[in-house]
């Protein structure tokens, strides 16, 4: 028996000692817990949404404003996004982009069209290849996109631009538009408007030019310049994008022309503030642009997720808005004057 339990002990001490050899000399360390964790979250990454706001040009106010909205919503939101505009308002600028985009394989890109033509092919090919594809701020040809982001309906701007300036000149006299693209979908329905809502109530005013800019500031003042040495008998100036106003307001401070010219139209107001308070501009209508830029991500982040926008839809940080058949409305337009502009920093 003594015999028997000396040769188990012998057995266990000998096994003992080649496990810890085996655990000393054989074993391996495949994954830590750190290692373990940082795969999770290249994993969580690689699942996370990247969503491609386009611009119609980068580098001004306006878009600026948006671009803040945009990250604002994002970082709410956990998604990736690219914000990626050309350096002057040009559609092949933005097809160019919209091609880069495809290649990264975003889950969505929403753009303000610079051409709804020219834009329409590359958007399809977007579409074609899986991508979400959305407007705002310009539209394209509906059938490039999902649904479209409107500040405002175009009719009640258009009209109450041309109202605006018919206040200030007691509707007589001469005016020119300084607008942006010609091609821009967004600018020539507010254009369109603004000549009707002048031939349905103001008589005694003459649309005498239309000055296009391509969203360029120096183009923008250089025009404005023109146009008040043009001529010398002008009311007035309506801005329709939101290079136009400075420019005009600017060009107006520069040849003495306040009171003698008013200055309306779209803008930030921060860019038009000292404008306002010294006379040379007199009222500027706009929406908010950083809530716009909200608005088209959260929009476009919810298409993803199978939800798509509807009338009187509740969204957080920019409130209600309408749809009409497969454009949505954000909201009213403000107007900014001397008397309130302080009250907003955009």
């Amino acid at each position: 028996m003594k015999a028997l339990f000396s040769l188990f002990c012998t057995l266990f001490i000998v096994s003992a000692c080649s496990l810890s050899s085996y655990d000393k000399e054989s074993y391996e360390v495949i994954y830590s817990i750190d290692e373990v964790v940082a795969e999770e979250k290249d994993a969580q990454n690689l699942q996370q949404i990247t969503i491609a706001i386009v611009p119609k040009v980068a580098n001004i106010p306006y878009f600026n404003a948006v671009e803040e909205g945009a990250l604002e919503a994002a970082k709410d939101l956990g998604v990736n996004l690219l914000y990626k505009g050309p350096a002057f308002a040009d559609a092949s600028q933005q097809i160019s982009i919209i091609e880069e985009l495809i290649e990264e394989e975003v889950d969505a890109i929403a753009v303000s069209a610079n051409d709804p033509e020219q834009l329409a092919p590359v958007l399809l090919e977007a579409k074609e290849n899986g991508i979400n594809v959305i407007t705002w701020d310009s539209d394209t040809v509906p059938e490039a996109r999902d649904f479209f982001i409107n500040m405002v309906d175009p009719e009640t701007l258009g009209r109450h631009l041309m109202d605006t300036l018919a206040w200030n000149t007691d509707e007589t006299g001469e005016f020119a538009v300084l607008t942006g693209a010609l091609s821009a979908a967004n600018l020539s329905e507010w254009l369109y408007w603004i000549k009707v809502h002048q031939q349905e109530y103001y008589p005694n005013m003459t649309l005498v030019e239309v000055s296009a800019n391509d969203d360029d500031p120096q183009r923008a003042y250089a025009s404005a310049k023109k146009l008040l040495k043009k001529y010398p008998d002008l009311k007035g100036i309506i801005g329709n994008s939101s290079v136009g106003p400075p420019a005009a307001a600017q060009a107006v401070k520069e040849l003495g022309k306040e009171g003698e010219v008013a200055v309306v139209g779209l803008s930030s107001p921060n860019p038009m503030n000292e404008y306002l308070k010294d006379g040379s501009a007199q009222i500027i209508t706009l929406w908010s642009p950083k809530k716009l830029g909200y608005l088209t991500v959260t929009l476009a982040h919810n298409s993803l997720k199978g939800k798509e926008p509807f009338d009187w839809q509740e969204i957080s940080k920019v409130g209600k808005i309408r749809m009409i058949d497969n454009t949505v409305i954000m909201g009213d337009p403000m107007d900014f004057t001397k008397e309130n502009v302080d009250q907003y920093d955009f």
